[in-house]
């Protein structure tokens, strides 16, 4: 069997607080992030649904995937969501030299600084795996490392998309940060999950927000 962590556990975050699991509110908000686009259809169809339910969310963005599609990493910035930065190619911190994560980093930050005047100072490592060296050496940039508090598990294709919806519905409270995943990997888990996800999450009486 084996073990998802859908909810990050408290002790993990407080040996890892110099990261932002979740951000606490007395307004019952909960922030929405999109992992590993912008690609055309998903990111497209993510953008379409967030402006029918007129709520903002955070996009981490892959630097070649916003070289190859700067069109629609534009109508993320104009439908007035957040970005942050997810490397250039989805790099697994643990298993690269400090060095070149950071070359990646600054790559994919140069293809955000071409098409974005506003600059959101937020990173995301590719599956929340990051060393303490690059961890230390970005956030002295000036970067929030941005986590999670609940994972949807859409990119998981062993589970079901009643599973994916559960593992939001039932683990989000205030001020979770939740991840979905604009990608082709997670397409049938998203689409089923995240409409139903907002609508849950809004009776319930949340709020969505961007991350700044």
């Amino acid at each position: 069997m084996n073990f998802k962590w859908v909810k990050t556990n408290k002790v993990i975050k407080k040996i890892f607080n110099n990261l932002v699991w979740d951000i606490p509110n007395s307004e019952n908000k909960i922030y929405l992030t999109f992992d590993d686009g912008p690609i055309p259809s998903v990111t497209e169809w993510v953008l379409d649904v967030l402006k029918s339910e007129n709520i903002k969310a955070t996009f981490f963005c892959i630097g070649d995937n916003i070289k190859k599609y700067p069109e629609i990493y534009k109508r993320i910035l104009t439908e007035g969501h957040q970005i942050g930065n997810h490397t250039f190619n989805h790099l697994n911190g643990w298993k690269t030299k400090t060095n070149y994560y950071i070359e990646n980093f600054k790559l994919c930050e140069t293809e955000h600084s071409k098409l974005n005047p506003k600059h959101s100072f937020l990173f995301r490592p590719p599956y929340g795996k990051i060393k303490p060296s690059q961890s230390k050496e970005i956030r002295q940039l000036g970067y929030k490392i941005i986590m999670w508090d609940v994972l949807s598990y859409d990119f998981d294709q062993n589970i079901s998309e009643e599973e994916c919806l559960k593992n939001v519905i039932s683990n989000t409270s205030q001020g979770s940060i939740i991840v979905f995943h604009d990608s082709l990997k997670a397409e049938k888990n998203l689409k089923y999950g995240l409409p139903k996800a907002i609508q849950i999450l809004k009776n319930k009486g949340f709020t969505f927000d961007v991350i700044k």
